[in-house]
């Protein structure tokens, strides 16, 4: 009984064939046999296997003739039959029902290829989920495997209530640990496309990321072929380690340096965040490597006038690392592949200008305006802002100042180690509760150009993180709008959904940070040459994104198609990719006026407060 419903089974079909060999064996020894019809006898075998046929179907009883001694004995047949066939049911009854219930908690293995596997959960596998339907949505037959130490009922609840029901991939959800090897079976690993390994939401991370990477490439019937593998670590110190435990085969993804910079860059330039959105997310335009050999022996700043639907932002020599804003008069080779901003891959196709593009006469070439010294306020406190304040000391003049305000165990600690690093900034820490509008009347009268809005994320869940930050920037909205003073606001979010909430604020941007660290994530996973690119592009070495005024590059109130905006930011030794409207700053059915790769032979009207997205060095 302790070895399932088919040892059952078998031992079953044994007992019937030994109580009906029992009762043959009673009816031909007795001599009924012979008694049982005058026209015709029959051997043992064949009363076995009549009363085979009685034993499974009780209901041919009726037609038994013949001495009392042999009808008594097809009615002991026909009584076990019925207990035998009871039990039968019952035991294939209980063990389908055993079946649905270990199907239902998820310990079943996957049988599929070519899939992506998830490992863990957090708040952000909604988002790596929807990425990866995105960019599925033109496959058939996909699948994500995720494998995760909770329910499997409860996690497939919560993704059918986060996510559209309509697509062609299905999500299969398996209940397990990722770091026990028998359990990161289930998942079938070996077969996979590529894996993402998931930080869980637990005091040290990192441990359990580490502790799945080594379960991943230690694992003794893992295959030949070297796995995708991208994950998440929170601490530095700890990125070394998660390469050796993965062999390698890993991209790290450093989420709290990656919000750093581009809170830092954000804070800065309005707008930014909607731009790195829009290339990190399948939605619109993507970044893409392809070759194109007609284009081999001409001059990568000639090559930008090549493209109508899409727009050429660097390459990668042959042999060599991918490179953002080459020198503009740098050969391309016949083996360099390219790297564009473009809807999709078949948008990519040589077209040249129409006559009389680029036009000369609106385009104008202003020297870059030089770096002065600022001061930026960062309100709340988080295992990210650590990386915050030293990218905002990279990026900012010497003589700014630098001043945190938050409260909680253990910040004041943090601020000071920081502040022994920083060479540009000045630090202050002033300990209070950043929702009392006493304590933000206060600190901002000190005067500052930008402020950073960060969500006490370890403090606090989620909601009631972003809740304290919604308070916060309708008191500074409010401070500014009763002194009639302007600087810019960047605040962080937790939830995507409460984005919408926090329109009403009128904040410059919302760095959404599990958004961001799960779409880097789905977009390495996806394309691992991507990590180059990305690199390169939140470096503060090499060239970054910066929205720079149209003022600089063009005329204002003259219309100009985007050929003439190219060919005014190539002079400078820049690459235009989009734009930046500060009309539809506000107006997110128009992605916050931001236009990424537009169509070069449109014309549009800039204004004074309107910018152009270019990469730079400064």
């Amino acid at each position: 009984m302790s070895r399932g419903t088919v040892a059952l089974i078998v031992g079953l079909f044994v007992i019937s064939l030994l109580f009906i060999l029992i009762v043959s064996v009673a009816v031909a020894i007795s001599g009924t046999l012979r008694e049982h019809t005058i026209t015709q006898a029959f051997d043992l075998p064949e009363l076995m296997w009549r009363s085979l046929l009685r034993t499974l179907d009780p209901g041919t009883m009726g037609s038994d003739v013949g001495s009392v001694p042999f009808v008594v004995a097809m009615l002991t047949v026909t009584l076990g039959g019925i207990f035998i066939v009871a039990t039968l049911i019952g035991i294939i009854s209980t063990g389908l029902q055993d079946k649905l219930d270990e199907l239902r908690k998820g310990r079943s293995r996957v049988l599929e290829s070519n899939h992506t596997v998830i490992l863990g959960w957090s708040a952000q596998i909604f988002e790596i989920i929807g990425e990866i339907m995105l960019a599925n949505s033109n496959k058939r037959g996909q699948c994500i495997v995720v494998l995760a130490d909770r329910d499997k009922i409860e996690m497939e609840d919560a993704i059918k209530l986060r996510l559209p029901q309509k697509s062609s991939t299905r999500v299969v959800c398996r209940s397990g640990s990722p770091i026990e090897l028998a359990d990161l079976a289930i998942a079938s690993p070996q077969t996979s496309r590529s894996i993402i390994v998931v930080a869980p939401e637990i005091d040290d991370p990192d441990n359990d990321v580490i502790k799945t990477l080594l379960a991943i490439t230690n694992d003794p019937g893992r295959r030949e072929s070297a796995y995708q593998i991208v994950a998440e670590i929170h601490d530095r110190r700890n990125v070394d380690v998660a390469r050796l435990a993965s062999r390698g085969e890993a991209q790290i993804v450093l989420g709290g340096e990656l919000i750093g910079r581009i809170a830092a860059q954000t804070c800065r330039q309005p707008g930014l965040s909607v731009v790195y959105m829009d290339l990190l997310d399948f939605g619109g335009d993507e970044i893409y490597f392809t070759k194109v050999p007609e284009l081999a022996g001409e001059a990568f700043g000639a090559a930008l006038h090549a493209f109508r639907e899409s727009t050429l932002i660097g390459l990668v020599p042959s042999g060599g690392e991918a490179h953002l804003n080459p020198p503009m008069d740098h050969v391309i080779g016949v083996d360099d592949q390219l790297i564009f901003v473009a809807e999709d891959d078949d948008r990519i196709v040589r077209t040249d200008p129409p006559a009389g593009s680029p036009d000369e006469k609106p385009i104008v070439v202003r020297p870059h305006a030089p770096t002065v010294a600022d001061a930026t306020l960062v309100l709340g406190w988080n295992s990210r802002t650590p990386g915050l304040l030293t990218e905002l000391d990279r990026y900012t003049a010497p003589g700014s100042r630098l001043t945190v305000v938050a409260e909680g165990p253990g910040i004041a600690d943090s601020v000071a180690a920081v502040g022994r690093r920083l060479q540009s900034l000045t630090l202050d820490y002033r300990p209070a509760d950043t929702t009392d509008r006493d304590v933000l009347d206060a600190v901002t009268a000190d005067g500052y150009d930008h402020v950073v809005v960060m969500a006490y994320a370890e403090l606090l869940d989620e909601q009631r993180a972003d809740a304290r930050t919604l308070v916060t920037l309708l008191h500074l909205r409010d401070i500014e709008a009763q002194r009639g003073e302007s600087f810019t606001i960047v605040s962080e979010m937790l939830d995507v959904r409460n984005r919408a909430l926090a329109q009403v604020t009128r904040a410059d941007d919302f760095i959404v940070s599990g958004k961001l660290v799960s779409l880097t994530m789905s977009q390495l996973a996806e394309n691992p040459a991507l990590r180059a690119v990305f690199d390169d592009l939140f470096d503060e070495q090499g060239s970054e994104i910066y929205l720079k005024p149209a003022a600089d590059y063009v005329r204002l109130d003259e219309p100009v198609d985007f050929y003439t905006i190219v060919e005014s930011a190539r002079r400078r030794g820049e690459v235009a990719f989009g734009y930046r409207l500060l009309a539809l700053a506000e107006d997110p059915t128009r992605n916050y006026g931001v236009e990424l790769n537009p169509d070069k032979v449109a014309s549009i009207t800039f204004g004074e407060a309107d910018k152009i997205i270019v990469l730079a060095e400064e």
